[in-house]
């Protein structure tokens, strides 16, 4: 049938013309739709009402019970479901027995079929409810919320008609309280708030919200409508065969119904930003569920792997917070893969082929001709790739399928003869993520395959593997990738720019690798949040790092001790210093919260202050130390004027000397305090910007030089700074505020004789007031 015969057939059962012009576009709805209306025309007459729960039928049908739509369609017309809620209540019942034949009479027990509920039944339960909050609908009168009433209502008659309670409801409550009166049609007079008690609360990020997103990653897990353990049925997509009921009973037999992910990363290199996203994702579900999550190293390609990527990948998963359940690796299933693939040769669904890589590329490239080679053939050349008898890139098994994207028959098994991180050499064939992903996801009885959405398009083969072999099957599920601008997270291009001498290692502060952002300064439970703040949607996102960096400012403000450091510390003399010697200052960790802590400082006749906190010429807007201008020491209560600036040979301002007066004292406030440092030891400060100069290195279009053509020269400036005594006996990672400047952590690379602290974030601050 063509679009205006279907738009014909659509509009006699009451839809309006636009909105059958609309369904007629949609090939699976209009398919649904005319299914429906085939099967209810063979049971009689169509009327307006009909069409609208036909409709919804058709909309809502989920693939797995498409079949049941002429027995849907006939109890319609027939009258026996009338209401959307019957309709909505069959569809759950059918799901949830998706094979086999119908039992007829649980089926119209779940919907109601022949209860009939009595405009005099919704009257009398209508009256027993209003008797219930009689006292409070008295006192409260129309502002009382007559919403539980409905529910109420509603949870003891499930098949009463909503509109006729509702009306019911309001007819009780006008006939208890009569009409409404001026008093009930005035605004609600103001409750006057009582000040309560301020309590500590636990700090909560301030991350811009939307429907997708939360504050903590656990807030966020359990919003996701995921399905429950054992429901993979009722997922769209997934393929139900004759064995699968027996085979989810077993899974959940096995699991007792627990919630299980698991975050596989292939241990070839470092983790990433994006990874955070993946771990936060598998780890936080499992979390929010009462769950478990599996740490799995995908180890299928042993040429890339290293120990010190398997240790790293653990270290980064433990630092972000998570503890595995297990750890595993797709080696320890490797007999057992190598089993399965010889049940596929058997069932004709794989083979050994002969051609190159290249001659299979492509969209819908020629099948190979070694595809319907015998089985026996199939099979004894399998054993010899297992037995040595190729070289490499000579035979691959491949299965007998067609992704979504349009590669024919994926390589399941390849030759490499490099000894395993494991297996040693044991093998000389390995199994493809394509194969053994799914496989693992069965064996270690996983319930939600999380994973980004460039893996949507090996869904298909996901489902056909587990279904060929006759084995639990999970639910794959796919979320938005993350990505962030200016930065590069491969890792061939990591690996290009340590080479080069670009950058250090993998773990350099400039990257976005998890180690690099540790060393940075990055909190964990920022890095966590950030990830939390991003939601879960289907949607691949790029971020800038600036709003990465904004969730890291916020967790440092809230825990990082503050202390002060000069980055470029010129010297002072205060002449008329009022004390023979140094003297201590008491200055608070948190200067808002001063019950947090404090440390101590000390004060002299010399200290240090920032370069940029002192101007010999005098510039409009400038509110620090001028000629004419005097300016406030923190914490010191004391206000220094300029008397003498002393320069070296070539010009260099290298001293300056200044009187004080005490805060209490001065006649004028200054316009600006300064930190400052006295009696100093000198660290060293690595200040870091971006990496690239552009948003996105990596596209032509953007940087036609390619990536490493668009490195930032002044991405990583050094500096020896003046730097408060307190810090001496901090440890590695620790993490501080120097005042005015940023947030910065203590380097792995310091020493006894020398602090190394590197920048995570600067501060913004009005450059006037500051």
């Amino acid at each position: 049938m063509d679009g205006p015969d279907l738009v014909k057939l659509f509009v006699g059962i009451g839809l309006s013309e636009i909105k059958a012009k609309e369904t007629a576009k949609n090939s699976n709805v209009s398919t649904n739709l005319k299914t429906c209306i085939d099967a209810a025309s063979s049971a009689g007459e169509i009327s307006k009402s009909h069409g609208v729960l036909l409709y919804n039928i058709a909309t809502k049908v989920k693939p797995q019970i498409s079949a049941q739509l002429p027995l849907l369609s006939r109890y319609v017309v027939e009258g026996k479901i009338d209401s959307e809620l019957r309709l909505n209540a069959a569809m759950d019942y059918l799901l949830s027995n998706p094979l086999g034949d119908v039992d007829i009479k649980a089926f119209e027990e779940s919907c109601g079929v022949g209860i009939m509920v009595t405009p005099e039944q919704i009257e009398q339960e209508v009256e027993k409810v209003i008797k219930k909050y009689h006292t409070e609908l008295v006192e409260k009168r129309y502002r009382f919320n007559v919403g539980p009433l409905m529910s109420e209502v509603r949870s003891n008659l499930k098949w009463g008609d909503g509109k006729v309670v509702k009306s019911e409801i309001e007819l009780q409550v006008l006939s208890l309280l009569g009409p409404k009166t001026e008093a009930d049609l005035a605004p609600p007079p103001k409750v006057e708030k009582v000040a309560k008690p301020k309590v500590a609360k636990p700090f909560v990020l301030p991350i811009e919200q939307d429907s997708d997103s939360a504050s903590t990653i656990t807030e966020l897990m359990k919003k996701v409508q995921f399905h429950k353990p054992g429901e993979n049925f009722k997922t769209d997509g997934y393929v139900i065969h004759d064995k699968t009921m027996d085979l989810l009973k077993q899974h959940l037999k096995e699991t007792g119904g627990q919630v299980r992910t698991r975050f596989p990363p292939e241990p070839n290199g470092i983790l990433h930003i994006g990874h955070a996203k993946a771990i936060n994702i598998n780890f936080g579900y499992a979390a929010a569920n009462d769950g478990v999550c599996f740490l799995r190293y995908d180890d299928t390609n042993p040429e890339k792997e290293e120990e010190k990527f398997f240790v790293g990948i653990k270290d980064m998963v433990e630092w972000l917070g998570y503890k595995p359940y297990q750890i595993t690796h797709s080696s320890d299933n490797f007999h057992q893969l190598y089993e399965w693939a010889k049940v596929l040769i058997k069932k004709g669904l794989a083979y050994v082929c002969h051609q190159k890589a290249e001659e299979m590329k492509g969209f819908n490239p020629i099948p190979s001709p070694f595809r319907d080679r015998p089985i026996e053939e199939s099979l004894q050349l399998f054993e010899d790739m297992k037995n040595g008898m190729f070289e490499e890139g000579a035979a691959t098994m491949r299965m007998k399928l067609t992704l979504e994207e349009g590669k024919l028959d994926p390589v399941a098994y390849r030759i490499k003869y490099v000894a395993h991180h494991r297996t040693g050499d044991q093998w000389c064939i390995y199994p493809t993520y394509d194969y053994t992903h799914c496989l693992c996801d069965s064996i270690e009885n996983i319930t939600h395959s999380l994973c980004t959405k460039e893996f949507q398009s090996r869904r298909s083969s996901y489902y056909w593997l587990c279904n060929a072999l006759d084995i639990y099957c999970p639910v794959q599920w796919e979320y938005g990738r993350l990505n962030v601008y200016y930065t590069v997270v491969s890792k061939r291009k990591i690996a290009k720019l340590i080479t080069e001498k670009i950058v250090h290692d993998w773990d350099d502060p400039r990257l976005f690798t998890l180690t690099a952002l540790r060393r940075r300064g990055f909190p964990a439970e920022a890095i966590n949040n950030f990830c939390a703040g991003m939601g879960v949607t289907g949607a691949q996102m790029g971020v800038d790092p600036q709003k990465l960096e904004a969730v890291v400012k916020d967790t440092l403000d809230f825990t990082a001790p503050r202390s002060m450091v000069v980055l470029a510390p010129l010297k002072v003399t205060i002449l008329n210093f009022p004390s023979d010697r140094p003297t201590p200052i008491d200055v608070p960790d948190f200067p808002k919260e001063v019950q947090r802590g404090s440390h101590s400082v000390t004060l002299d006749r010399v200290i240090y202050i920032d370069r940029s906190d002192f101007r010999e010429v005098e510039e409009k807007g400038y509110r620090r130390l001028t000629k004419s201008q005097a300016v406030g020491l923190r914490y010191a209560g004391l206000v220094i004027s300029l008397k003498n600036v002393k320069k070296d040979a070539s010009g260099q301002v290298v001293e300056l000397e200044v009187t004080c007066t005490t805060s209490a004292t001065c006649t004028e406030k200054p316009k600006a305090f300064i930190h400052w440092v006295s009696n100093p030891m000198f660290v060293e400060v690595r200040l870091y910007e971006r990496l690239f100069q552009h948003s996105n290195p990596e596209d032509i279009n953007e940087v036609p030089g390619g990536f490493l053509s668009d490195i930032n020269p002044h991405s990583l400036s050094v500096v020896e700074a003046a730097a408060d005594k307190s810090l001496s006996g901090a440890k590695v990672y620790d993490k501080f505020q120097f005042e005015r400047v940023g947030y910065f952590s203590v380097d792995p690379d310091s020493t006894k004789d020398k602090m190394v602290f590197n920048r995570t974030v600067s501060l913004k601050e009005d450059a006037g007031k500051s």
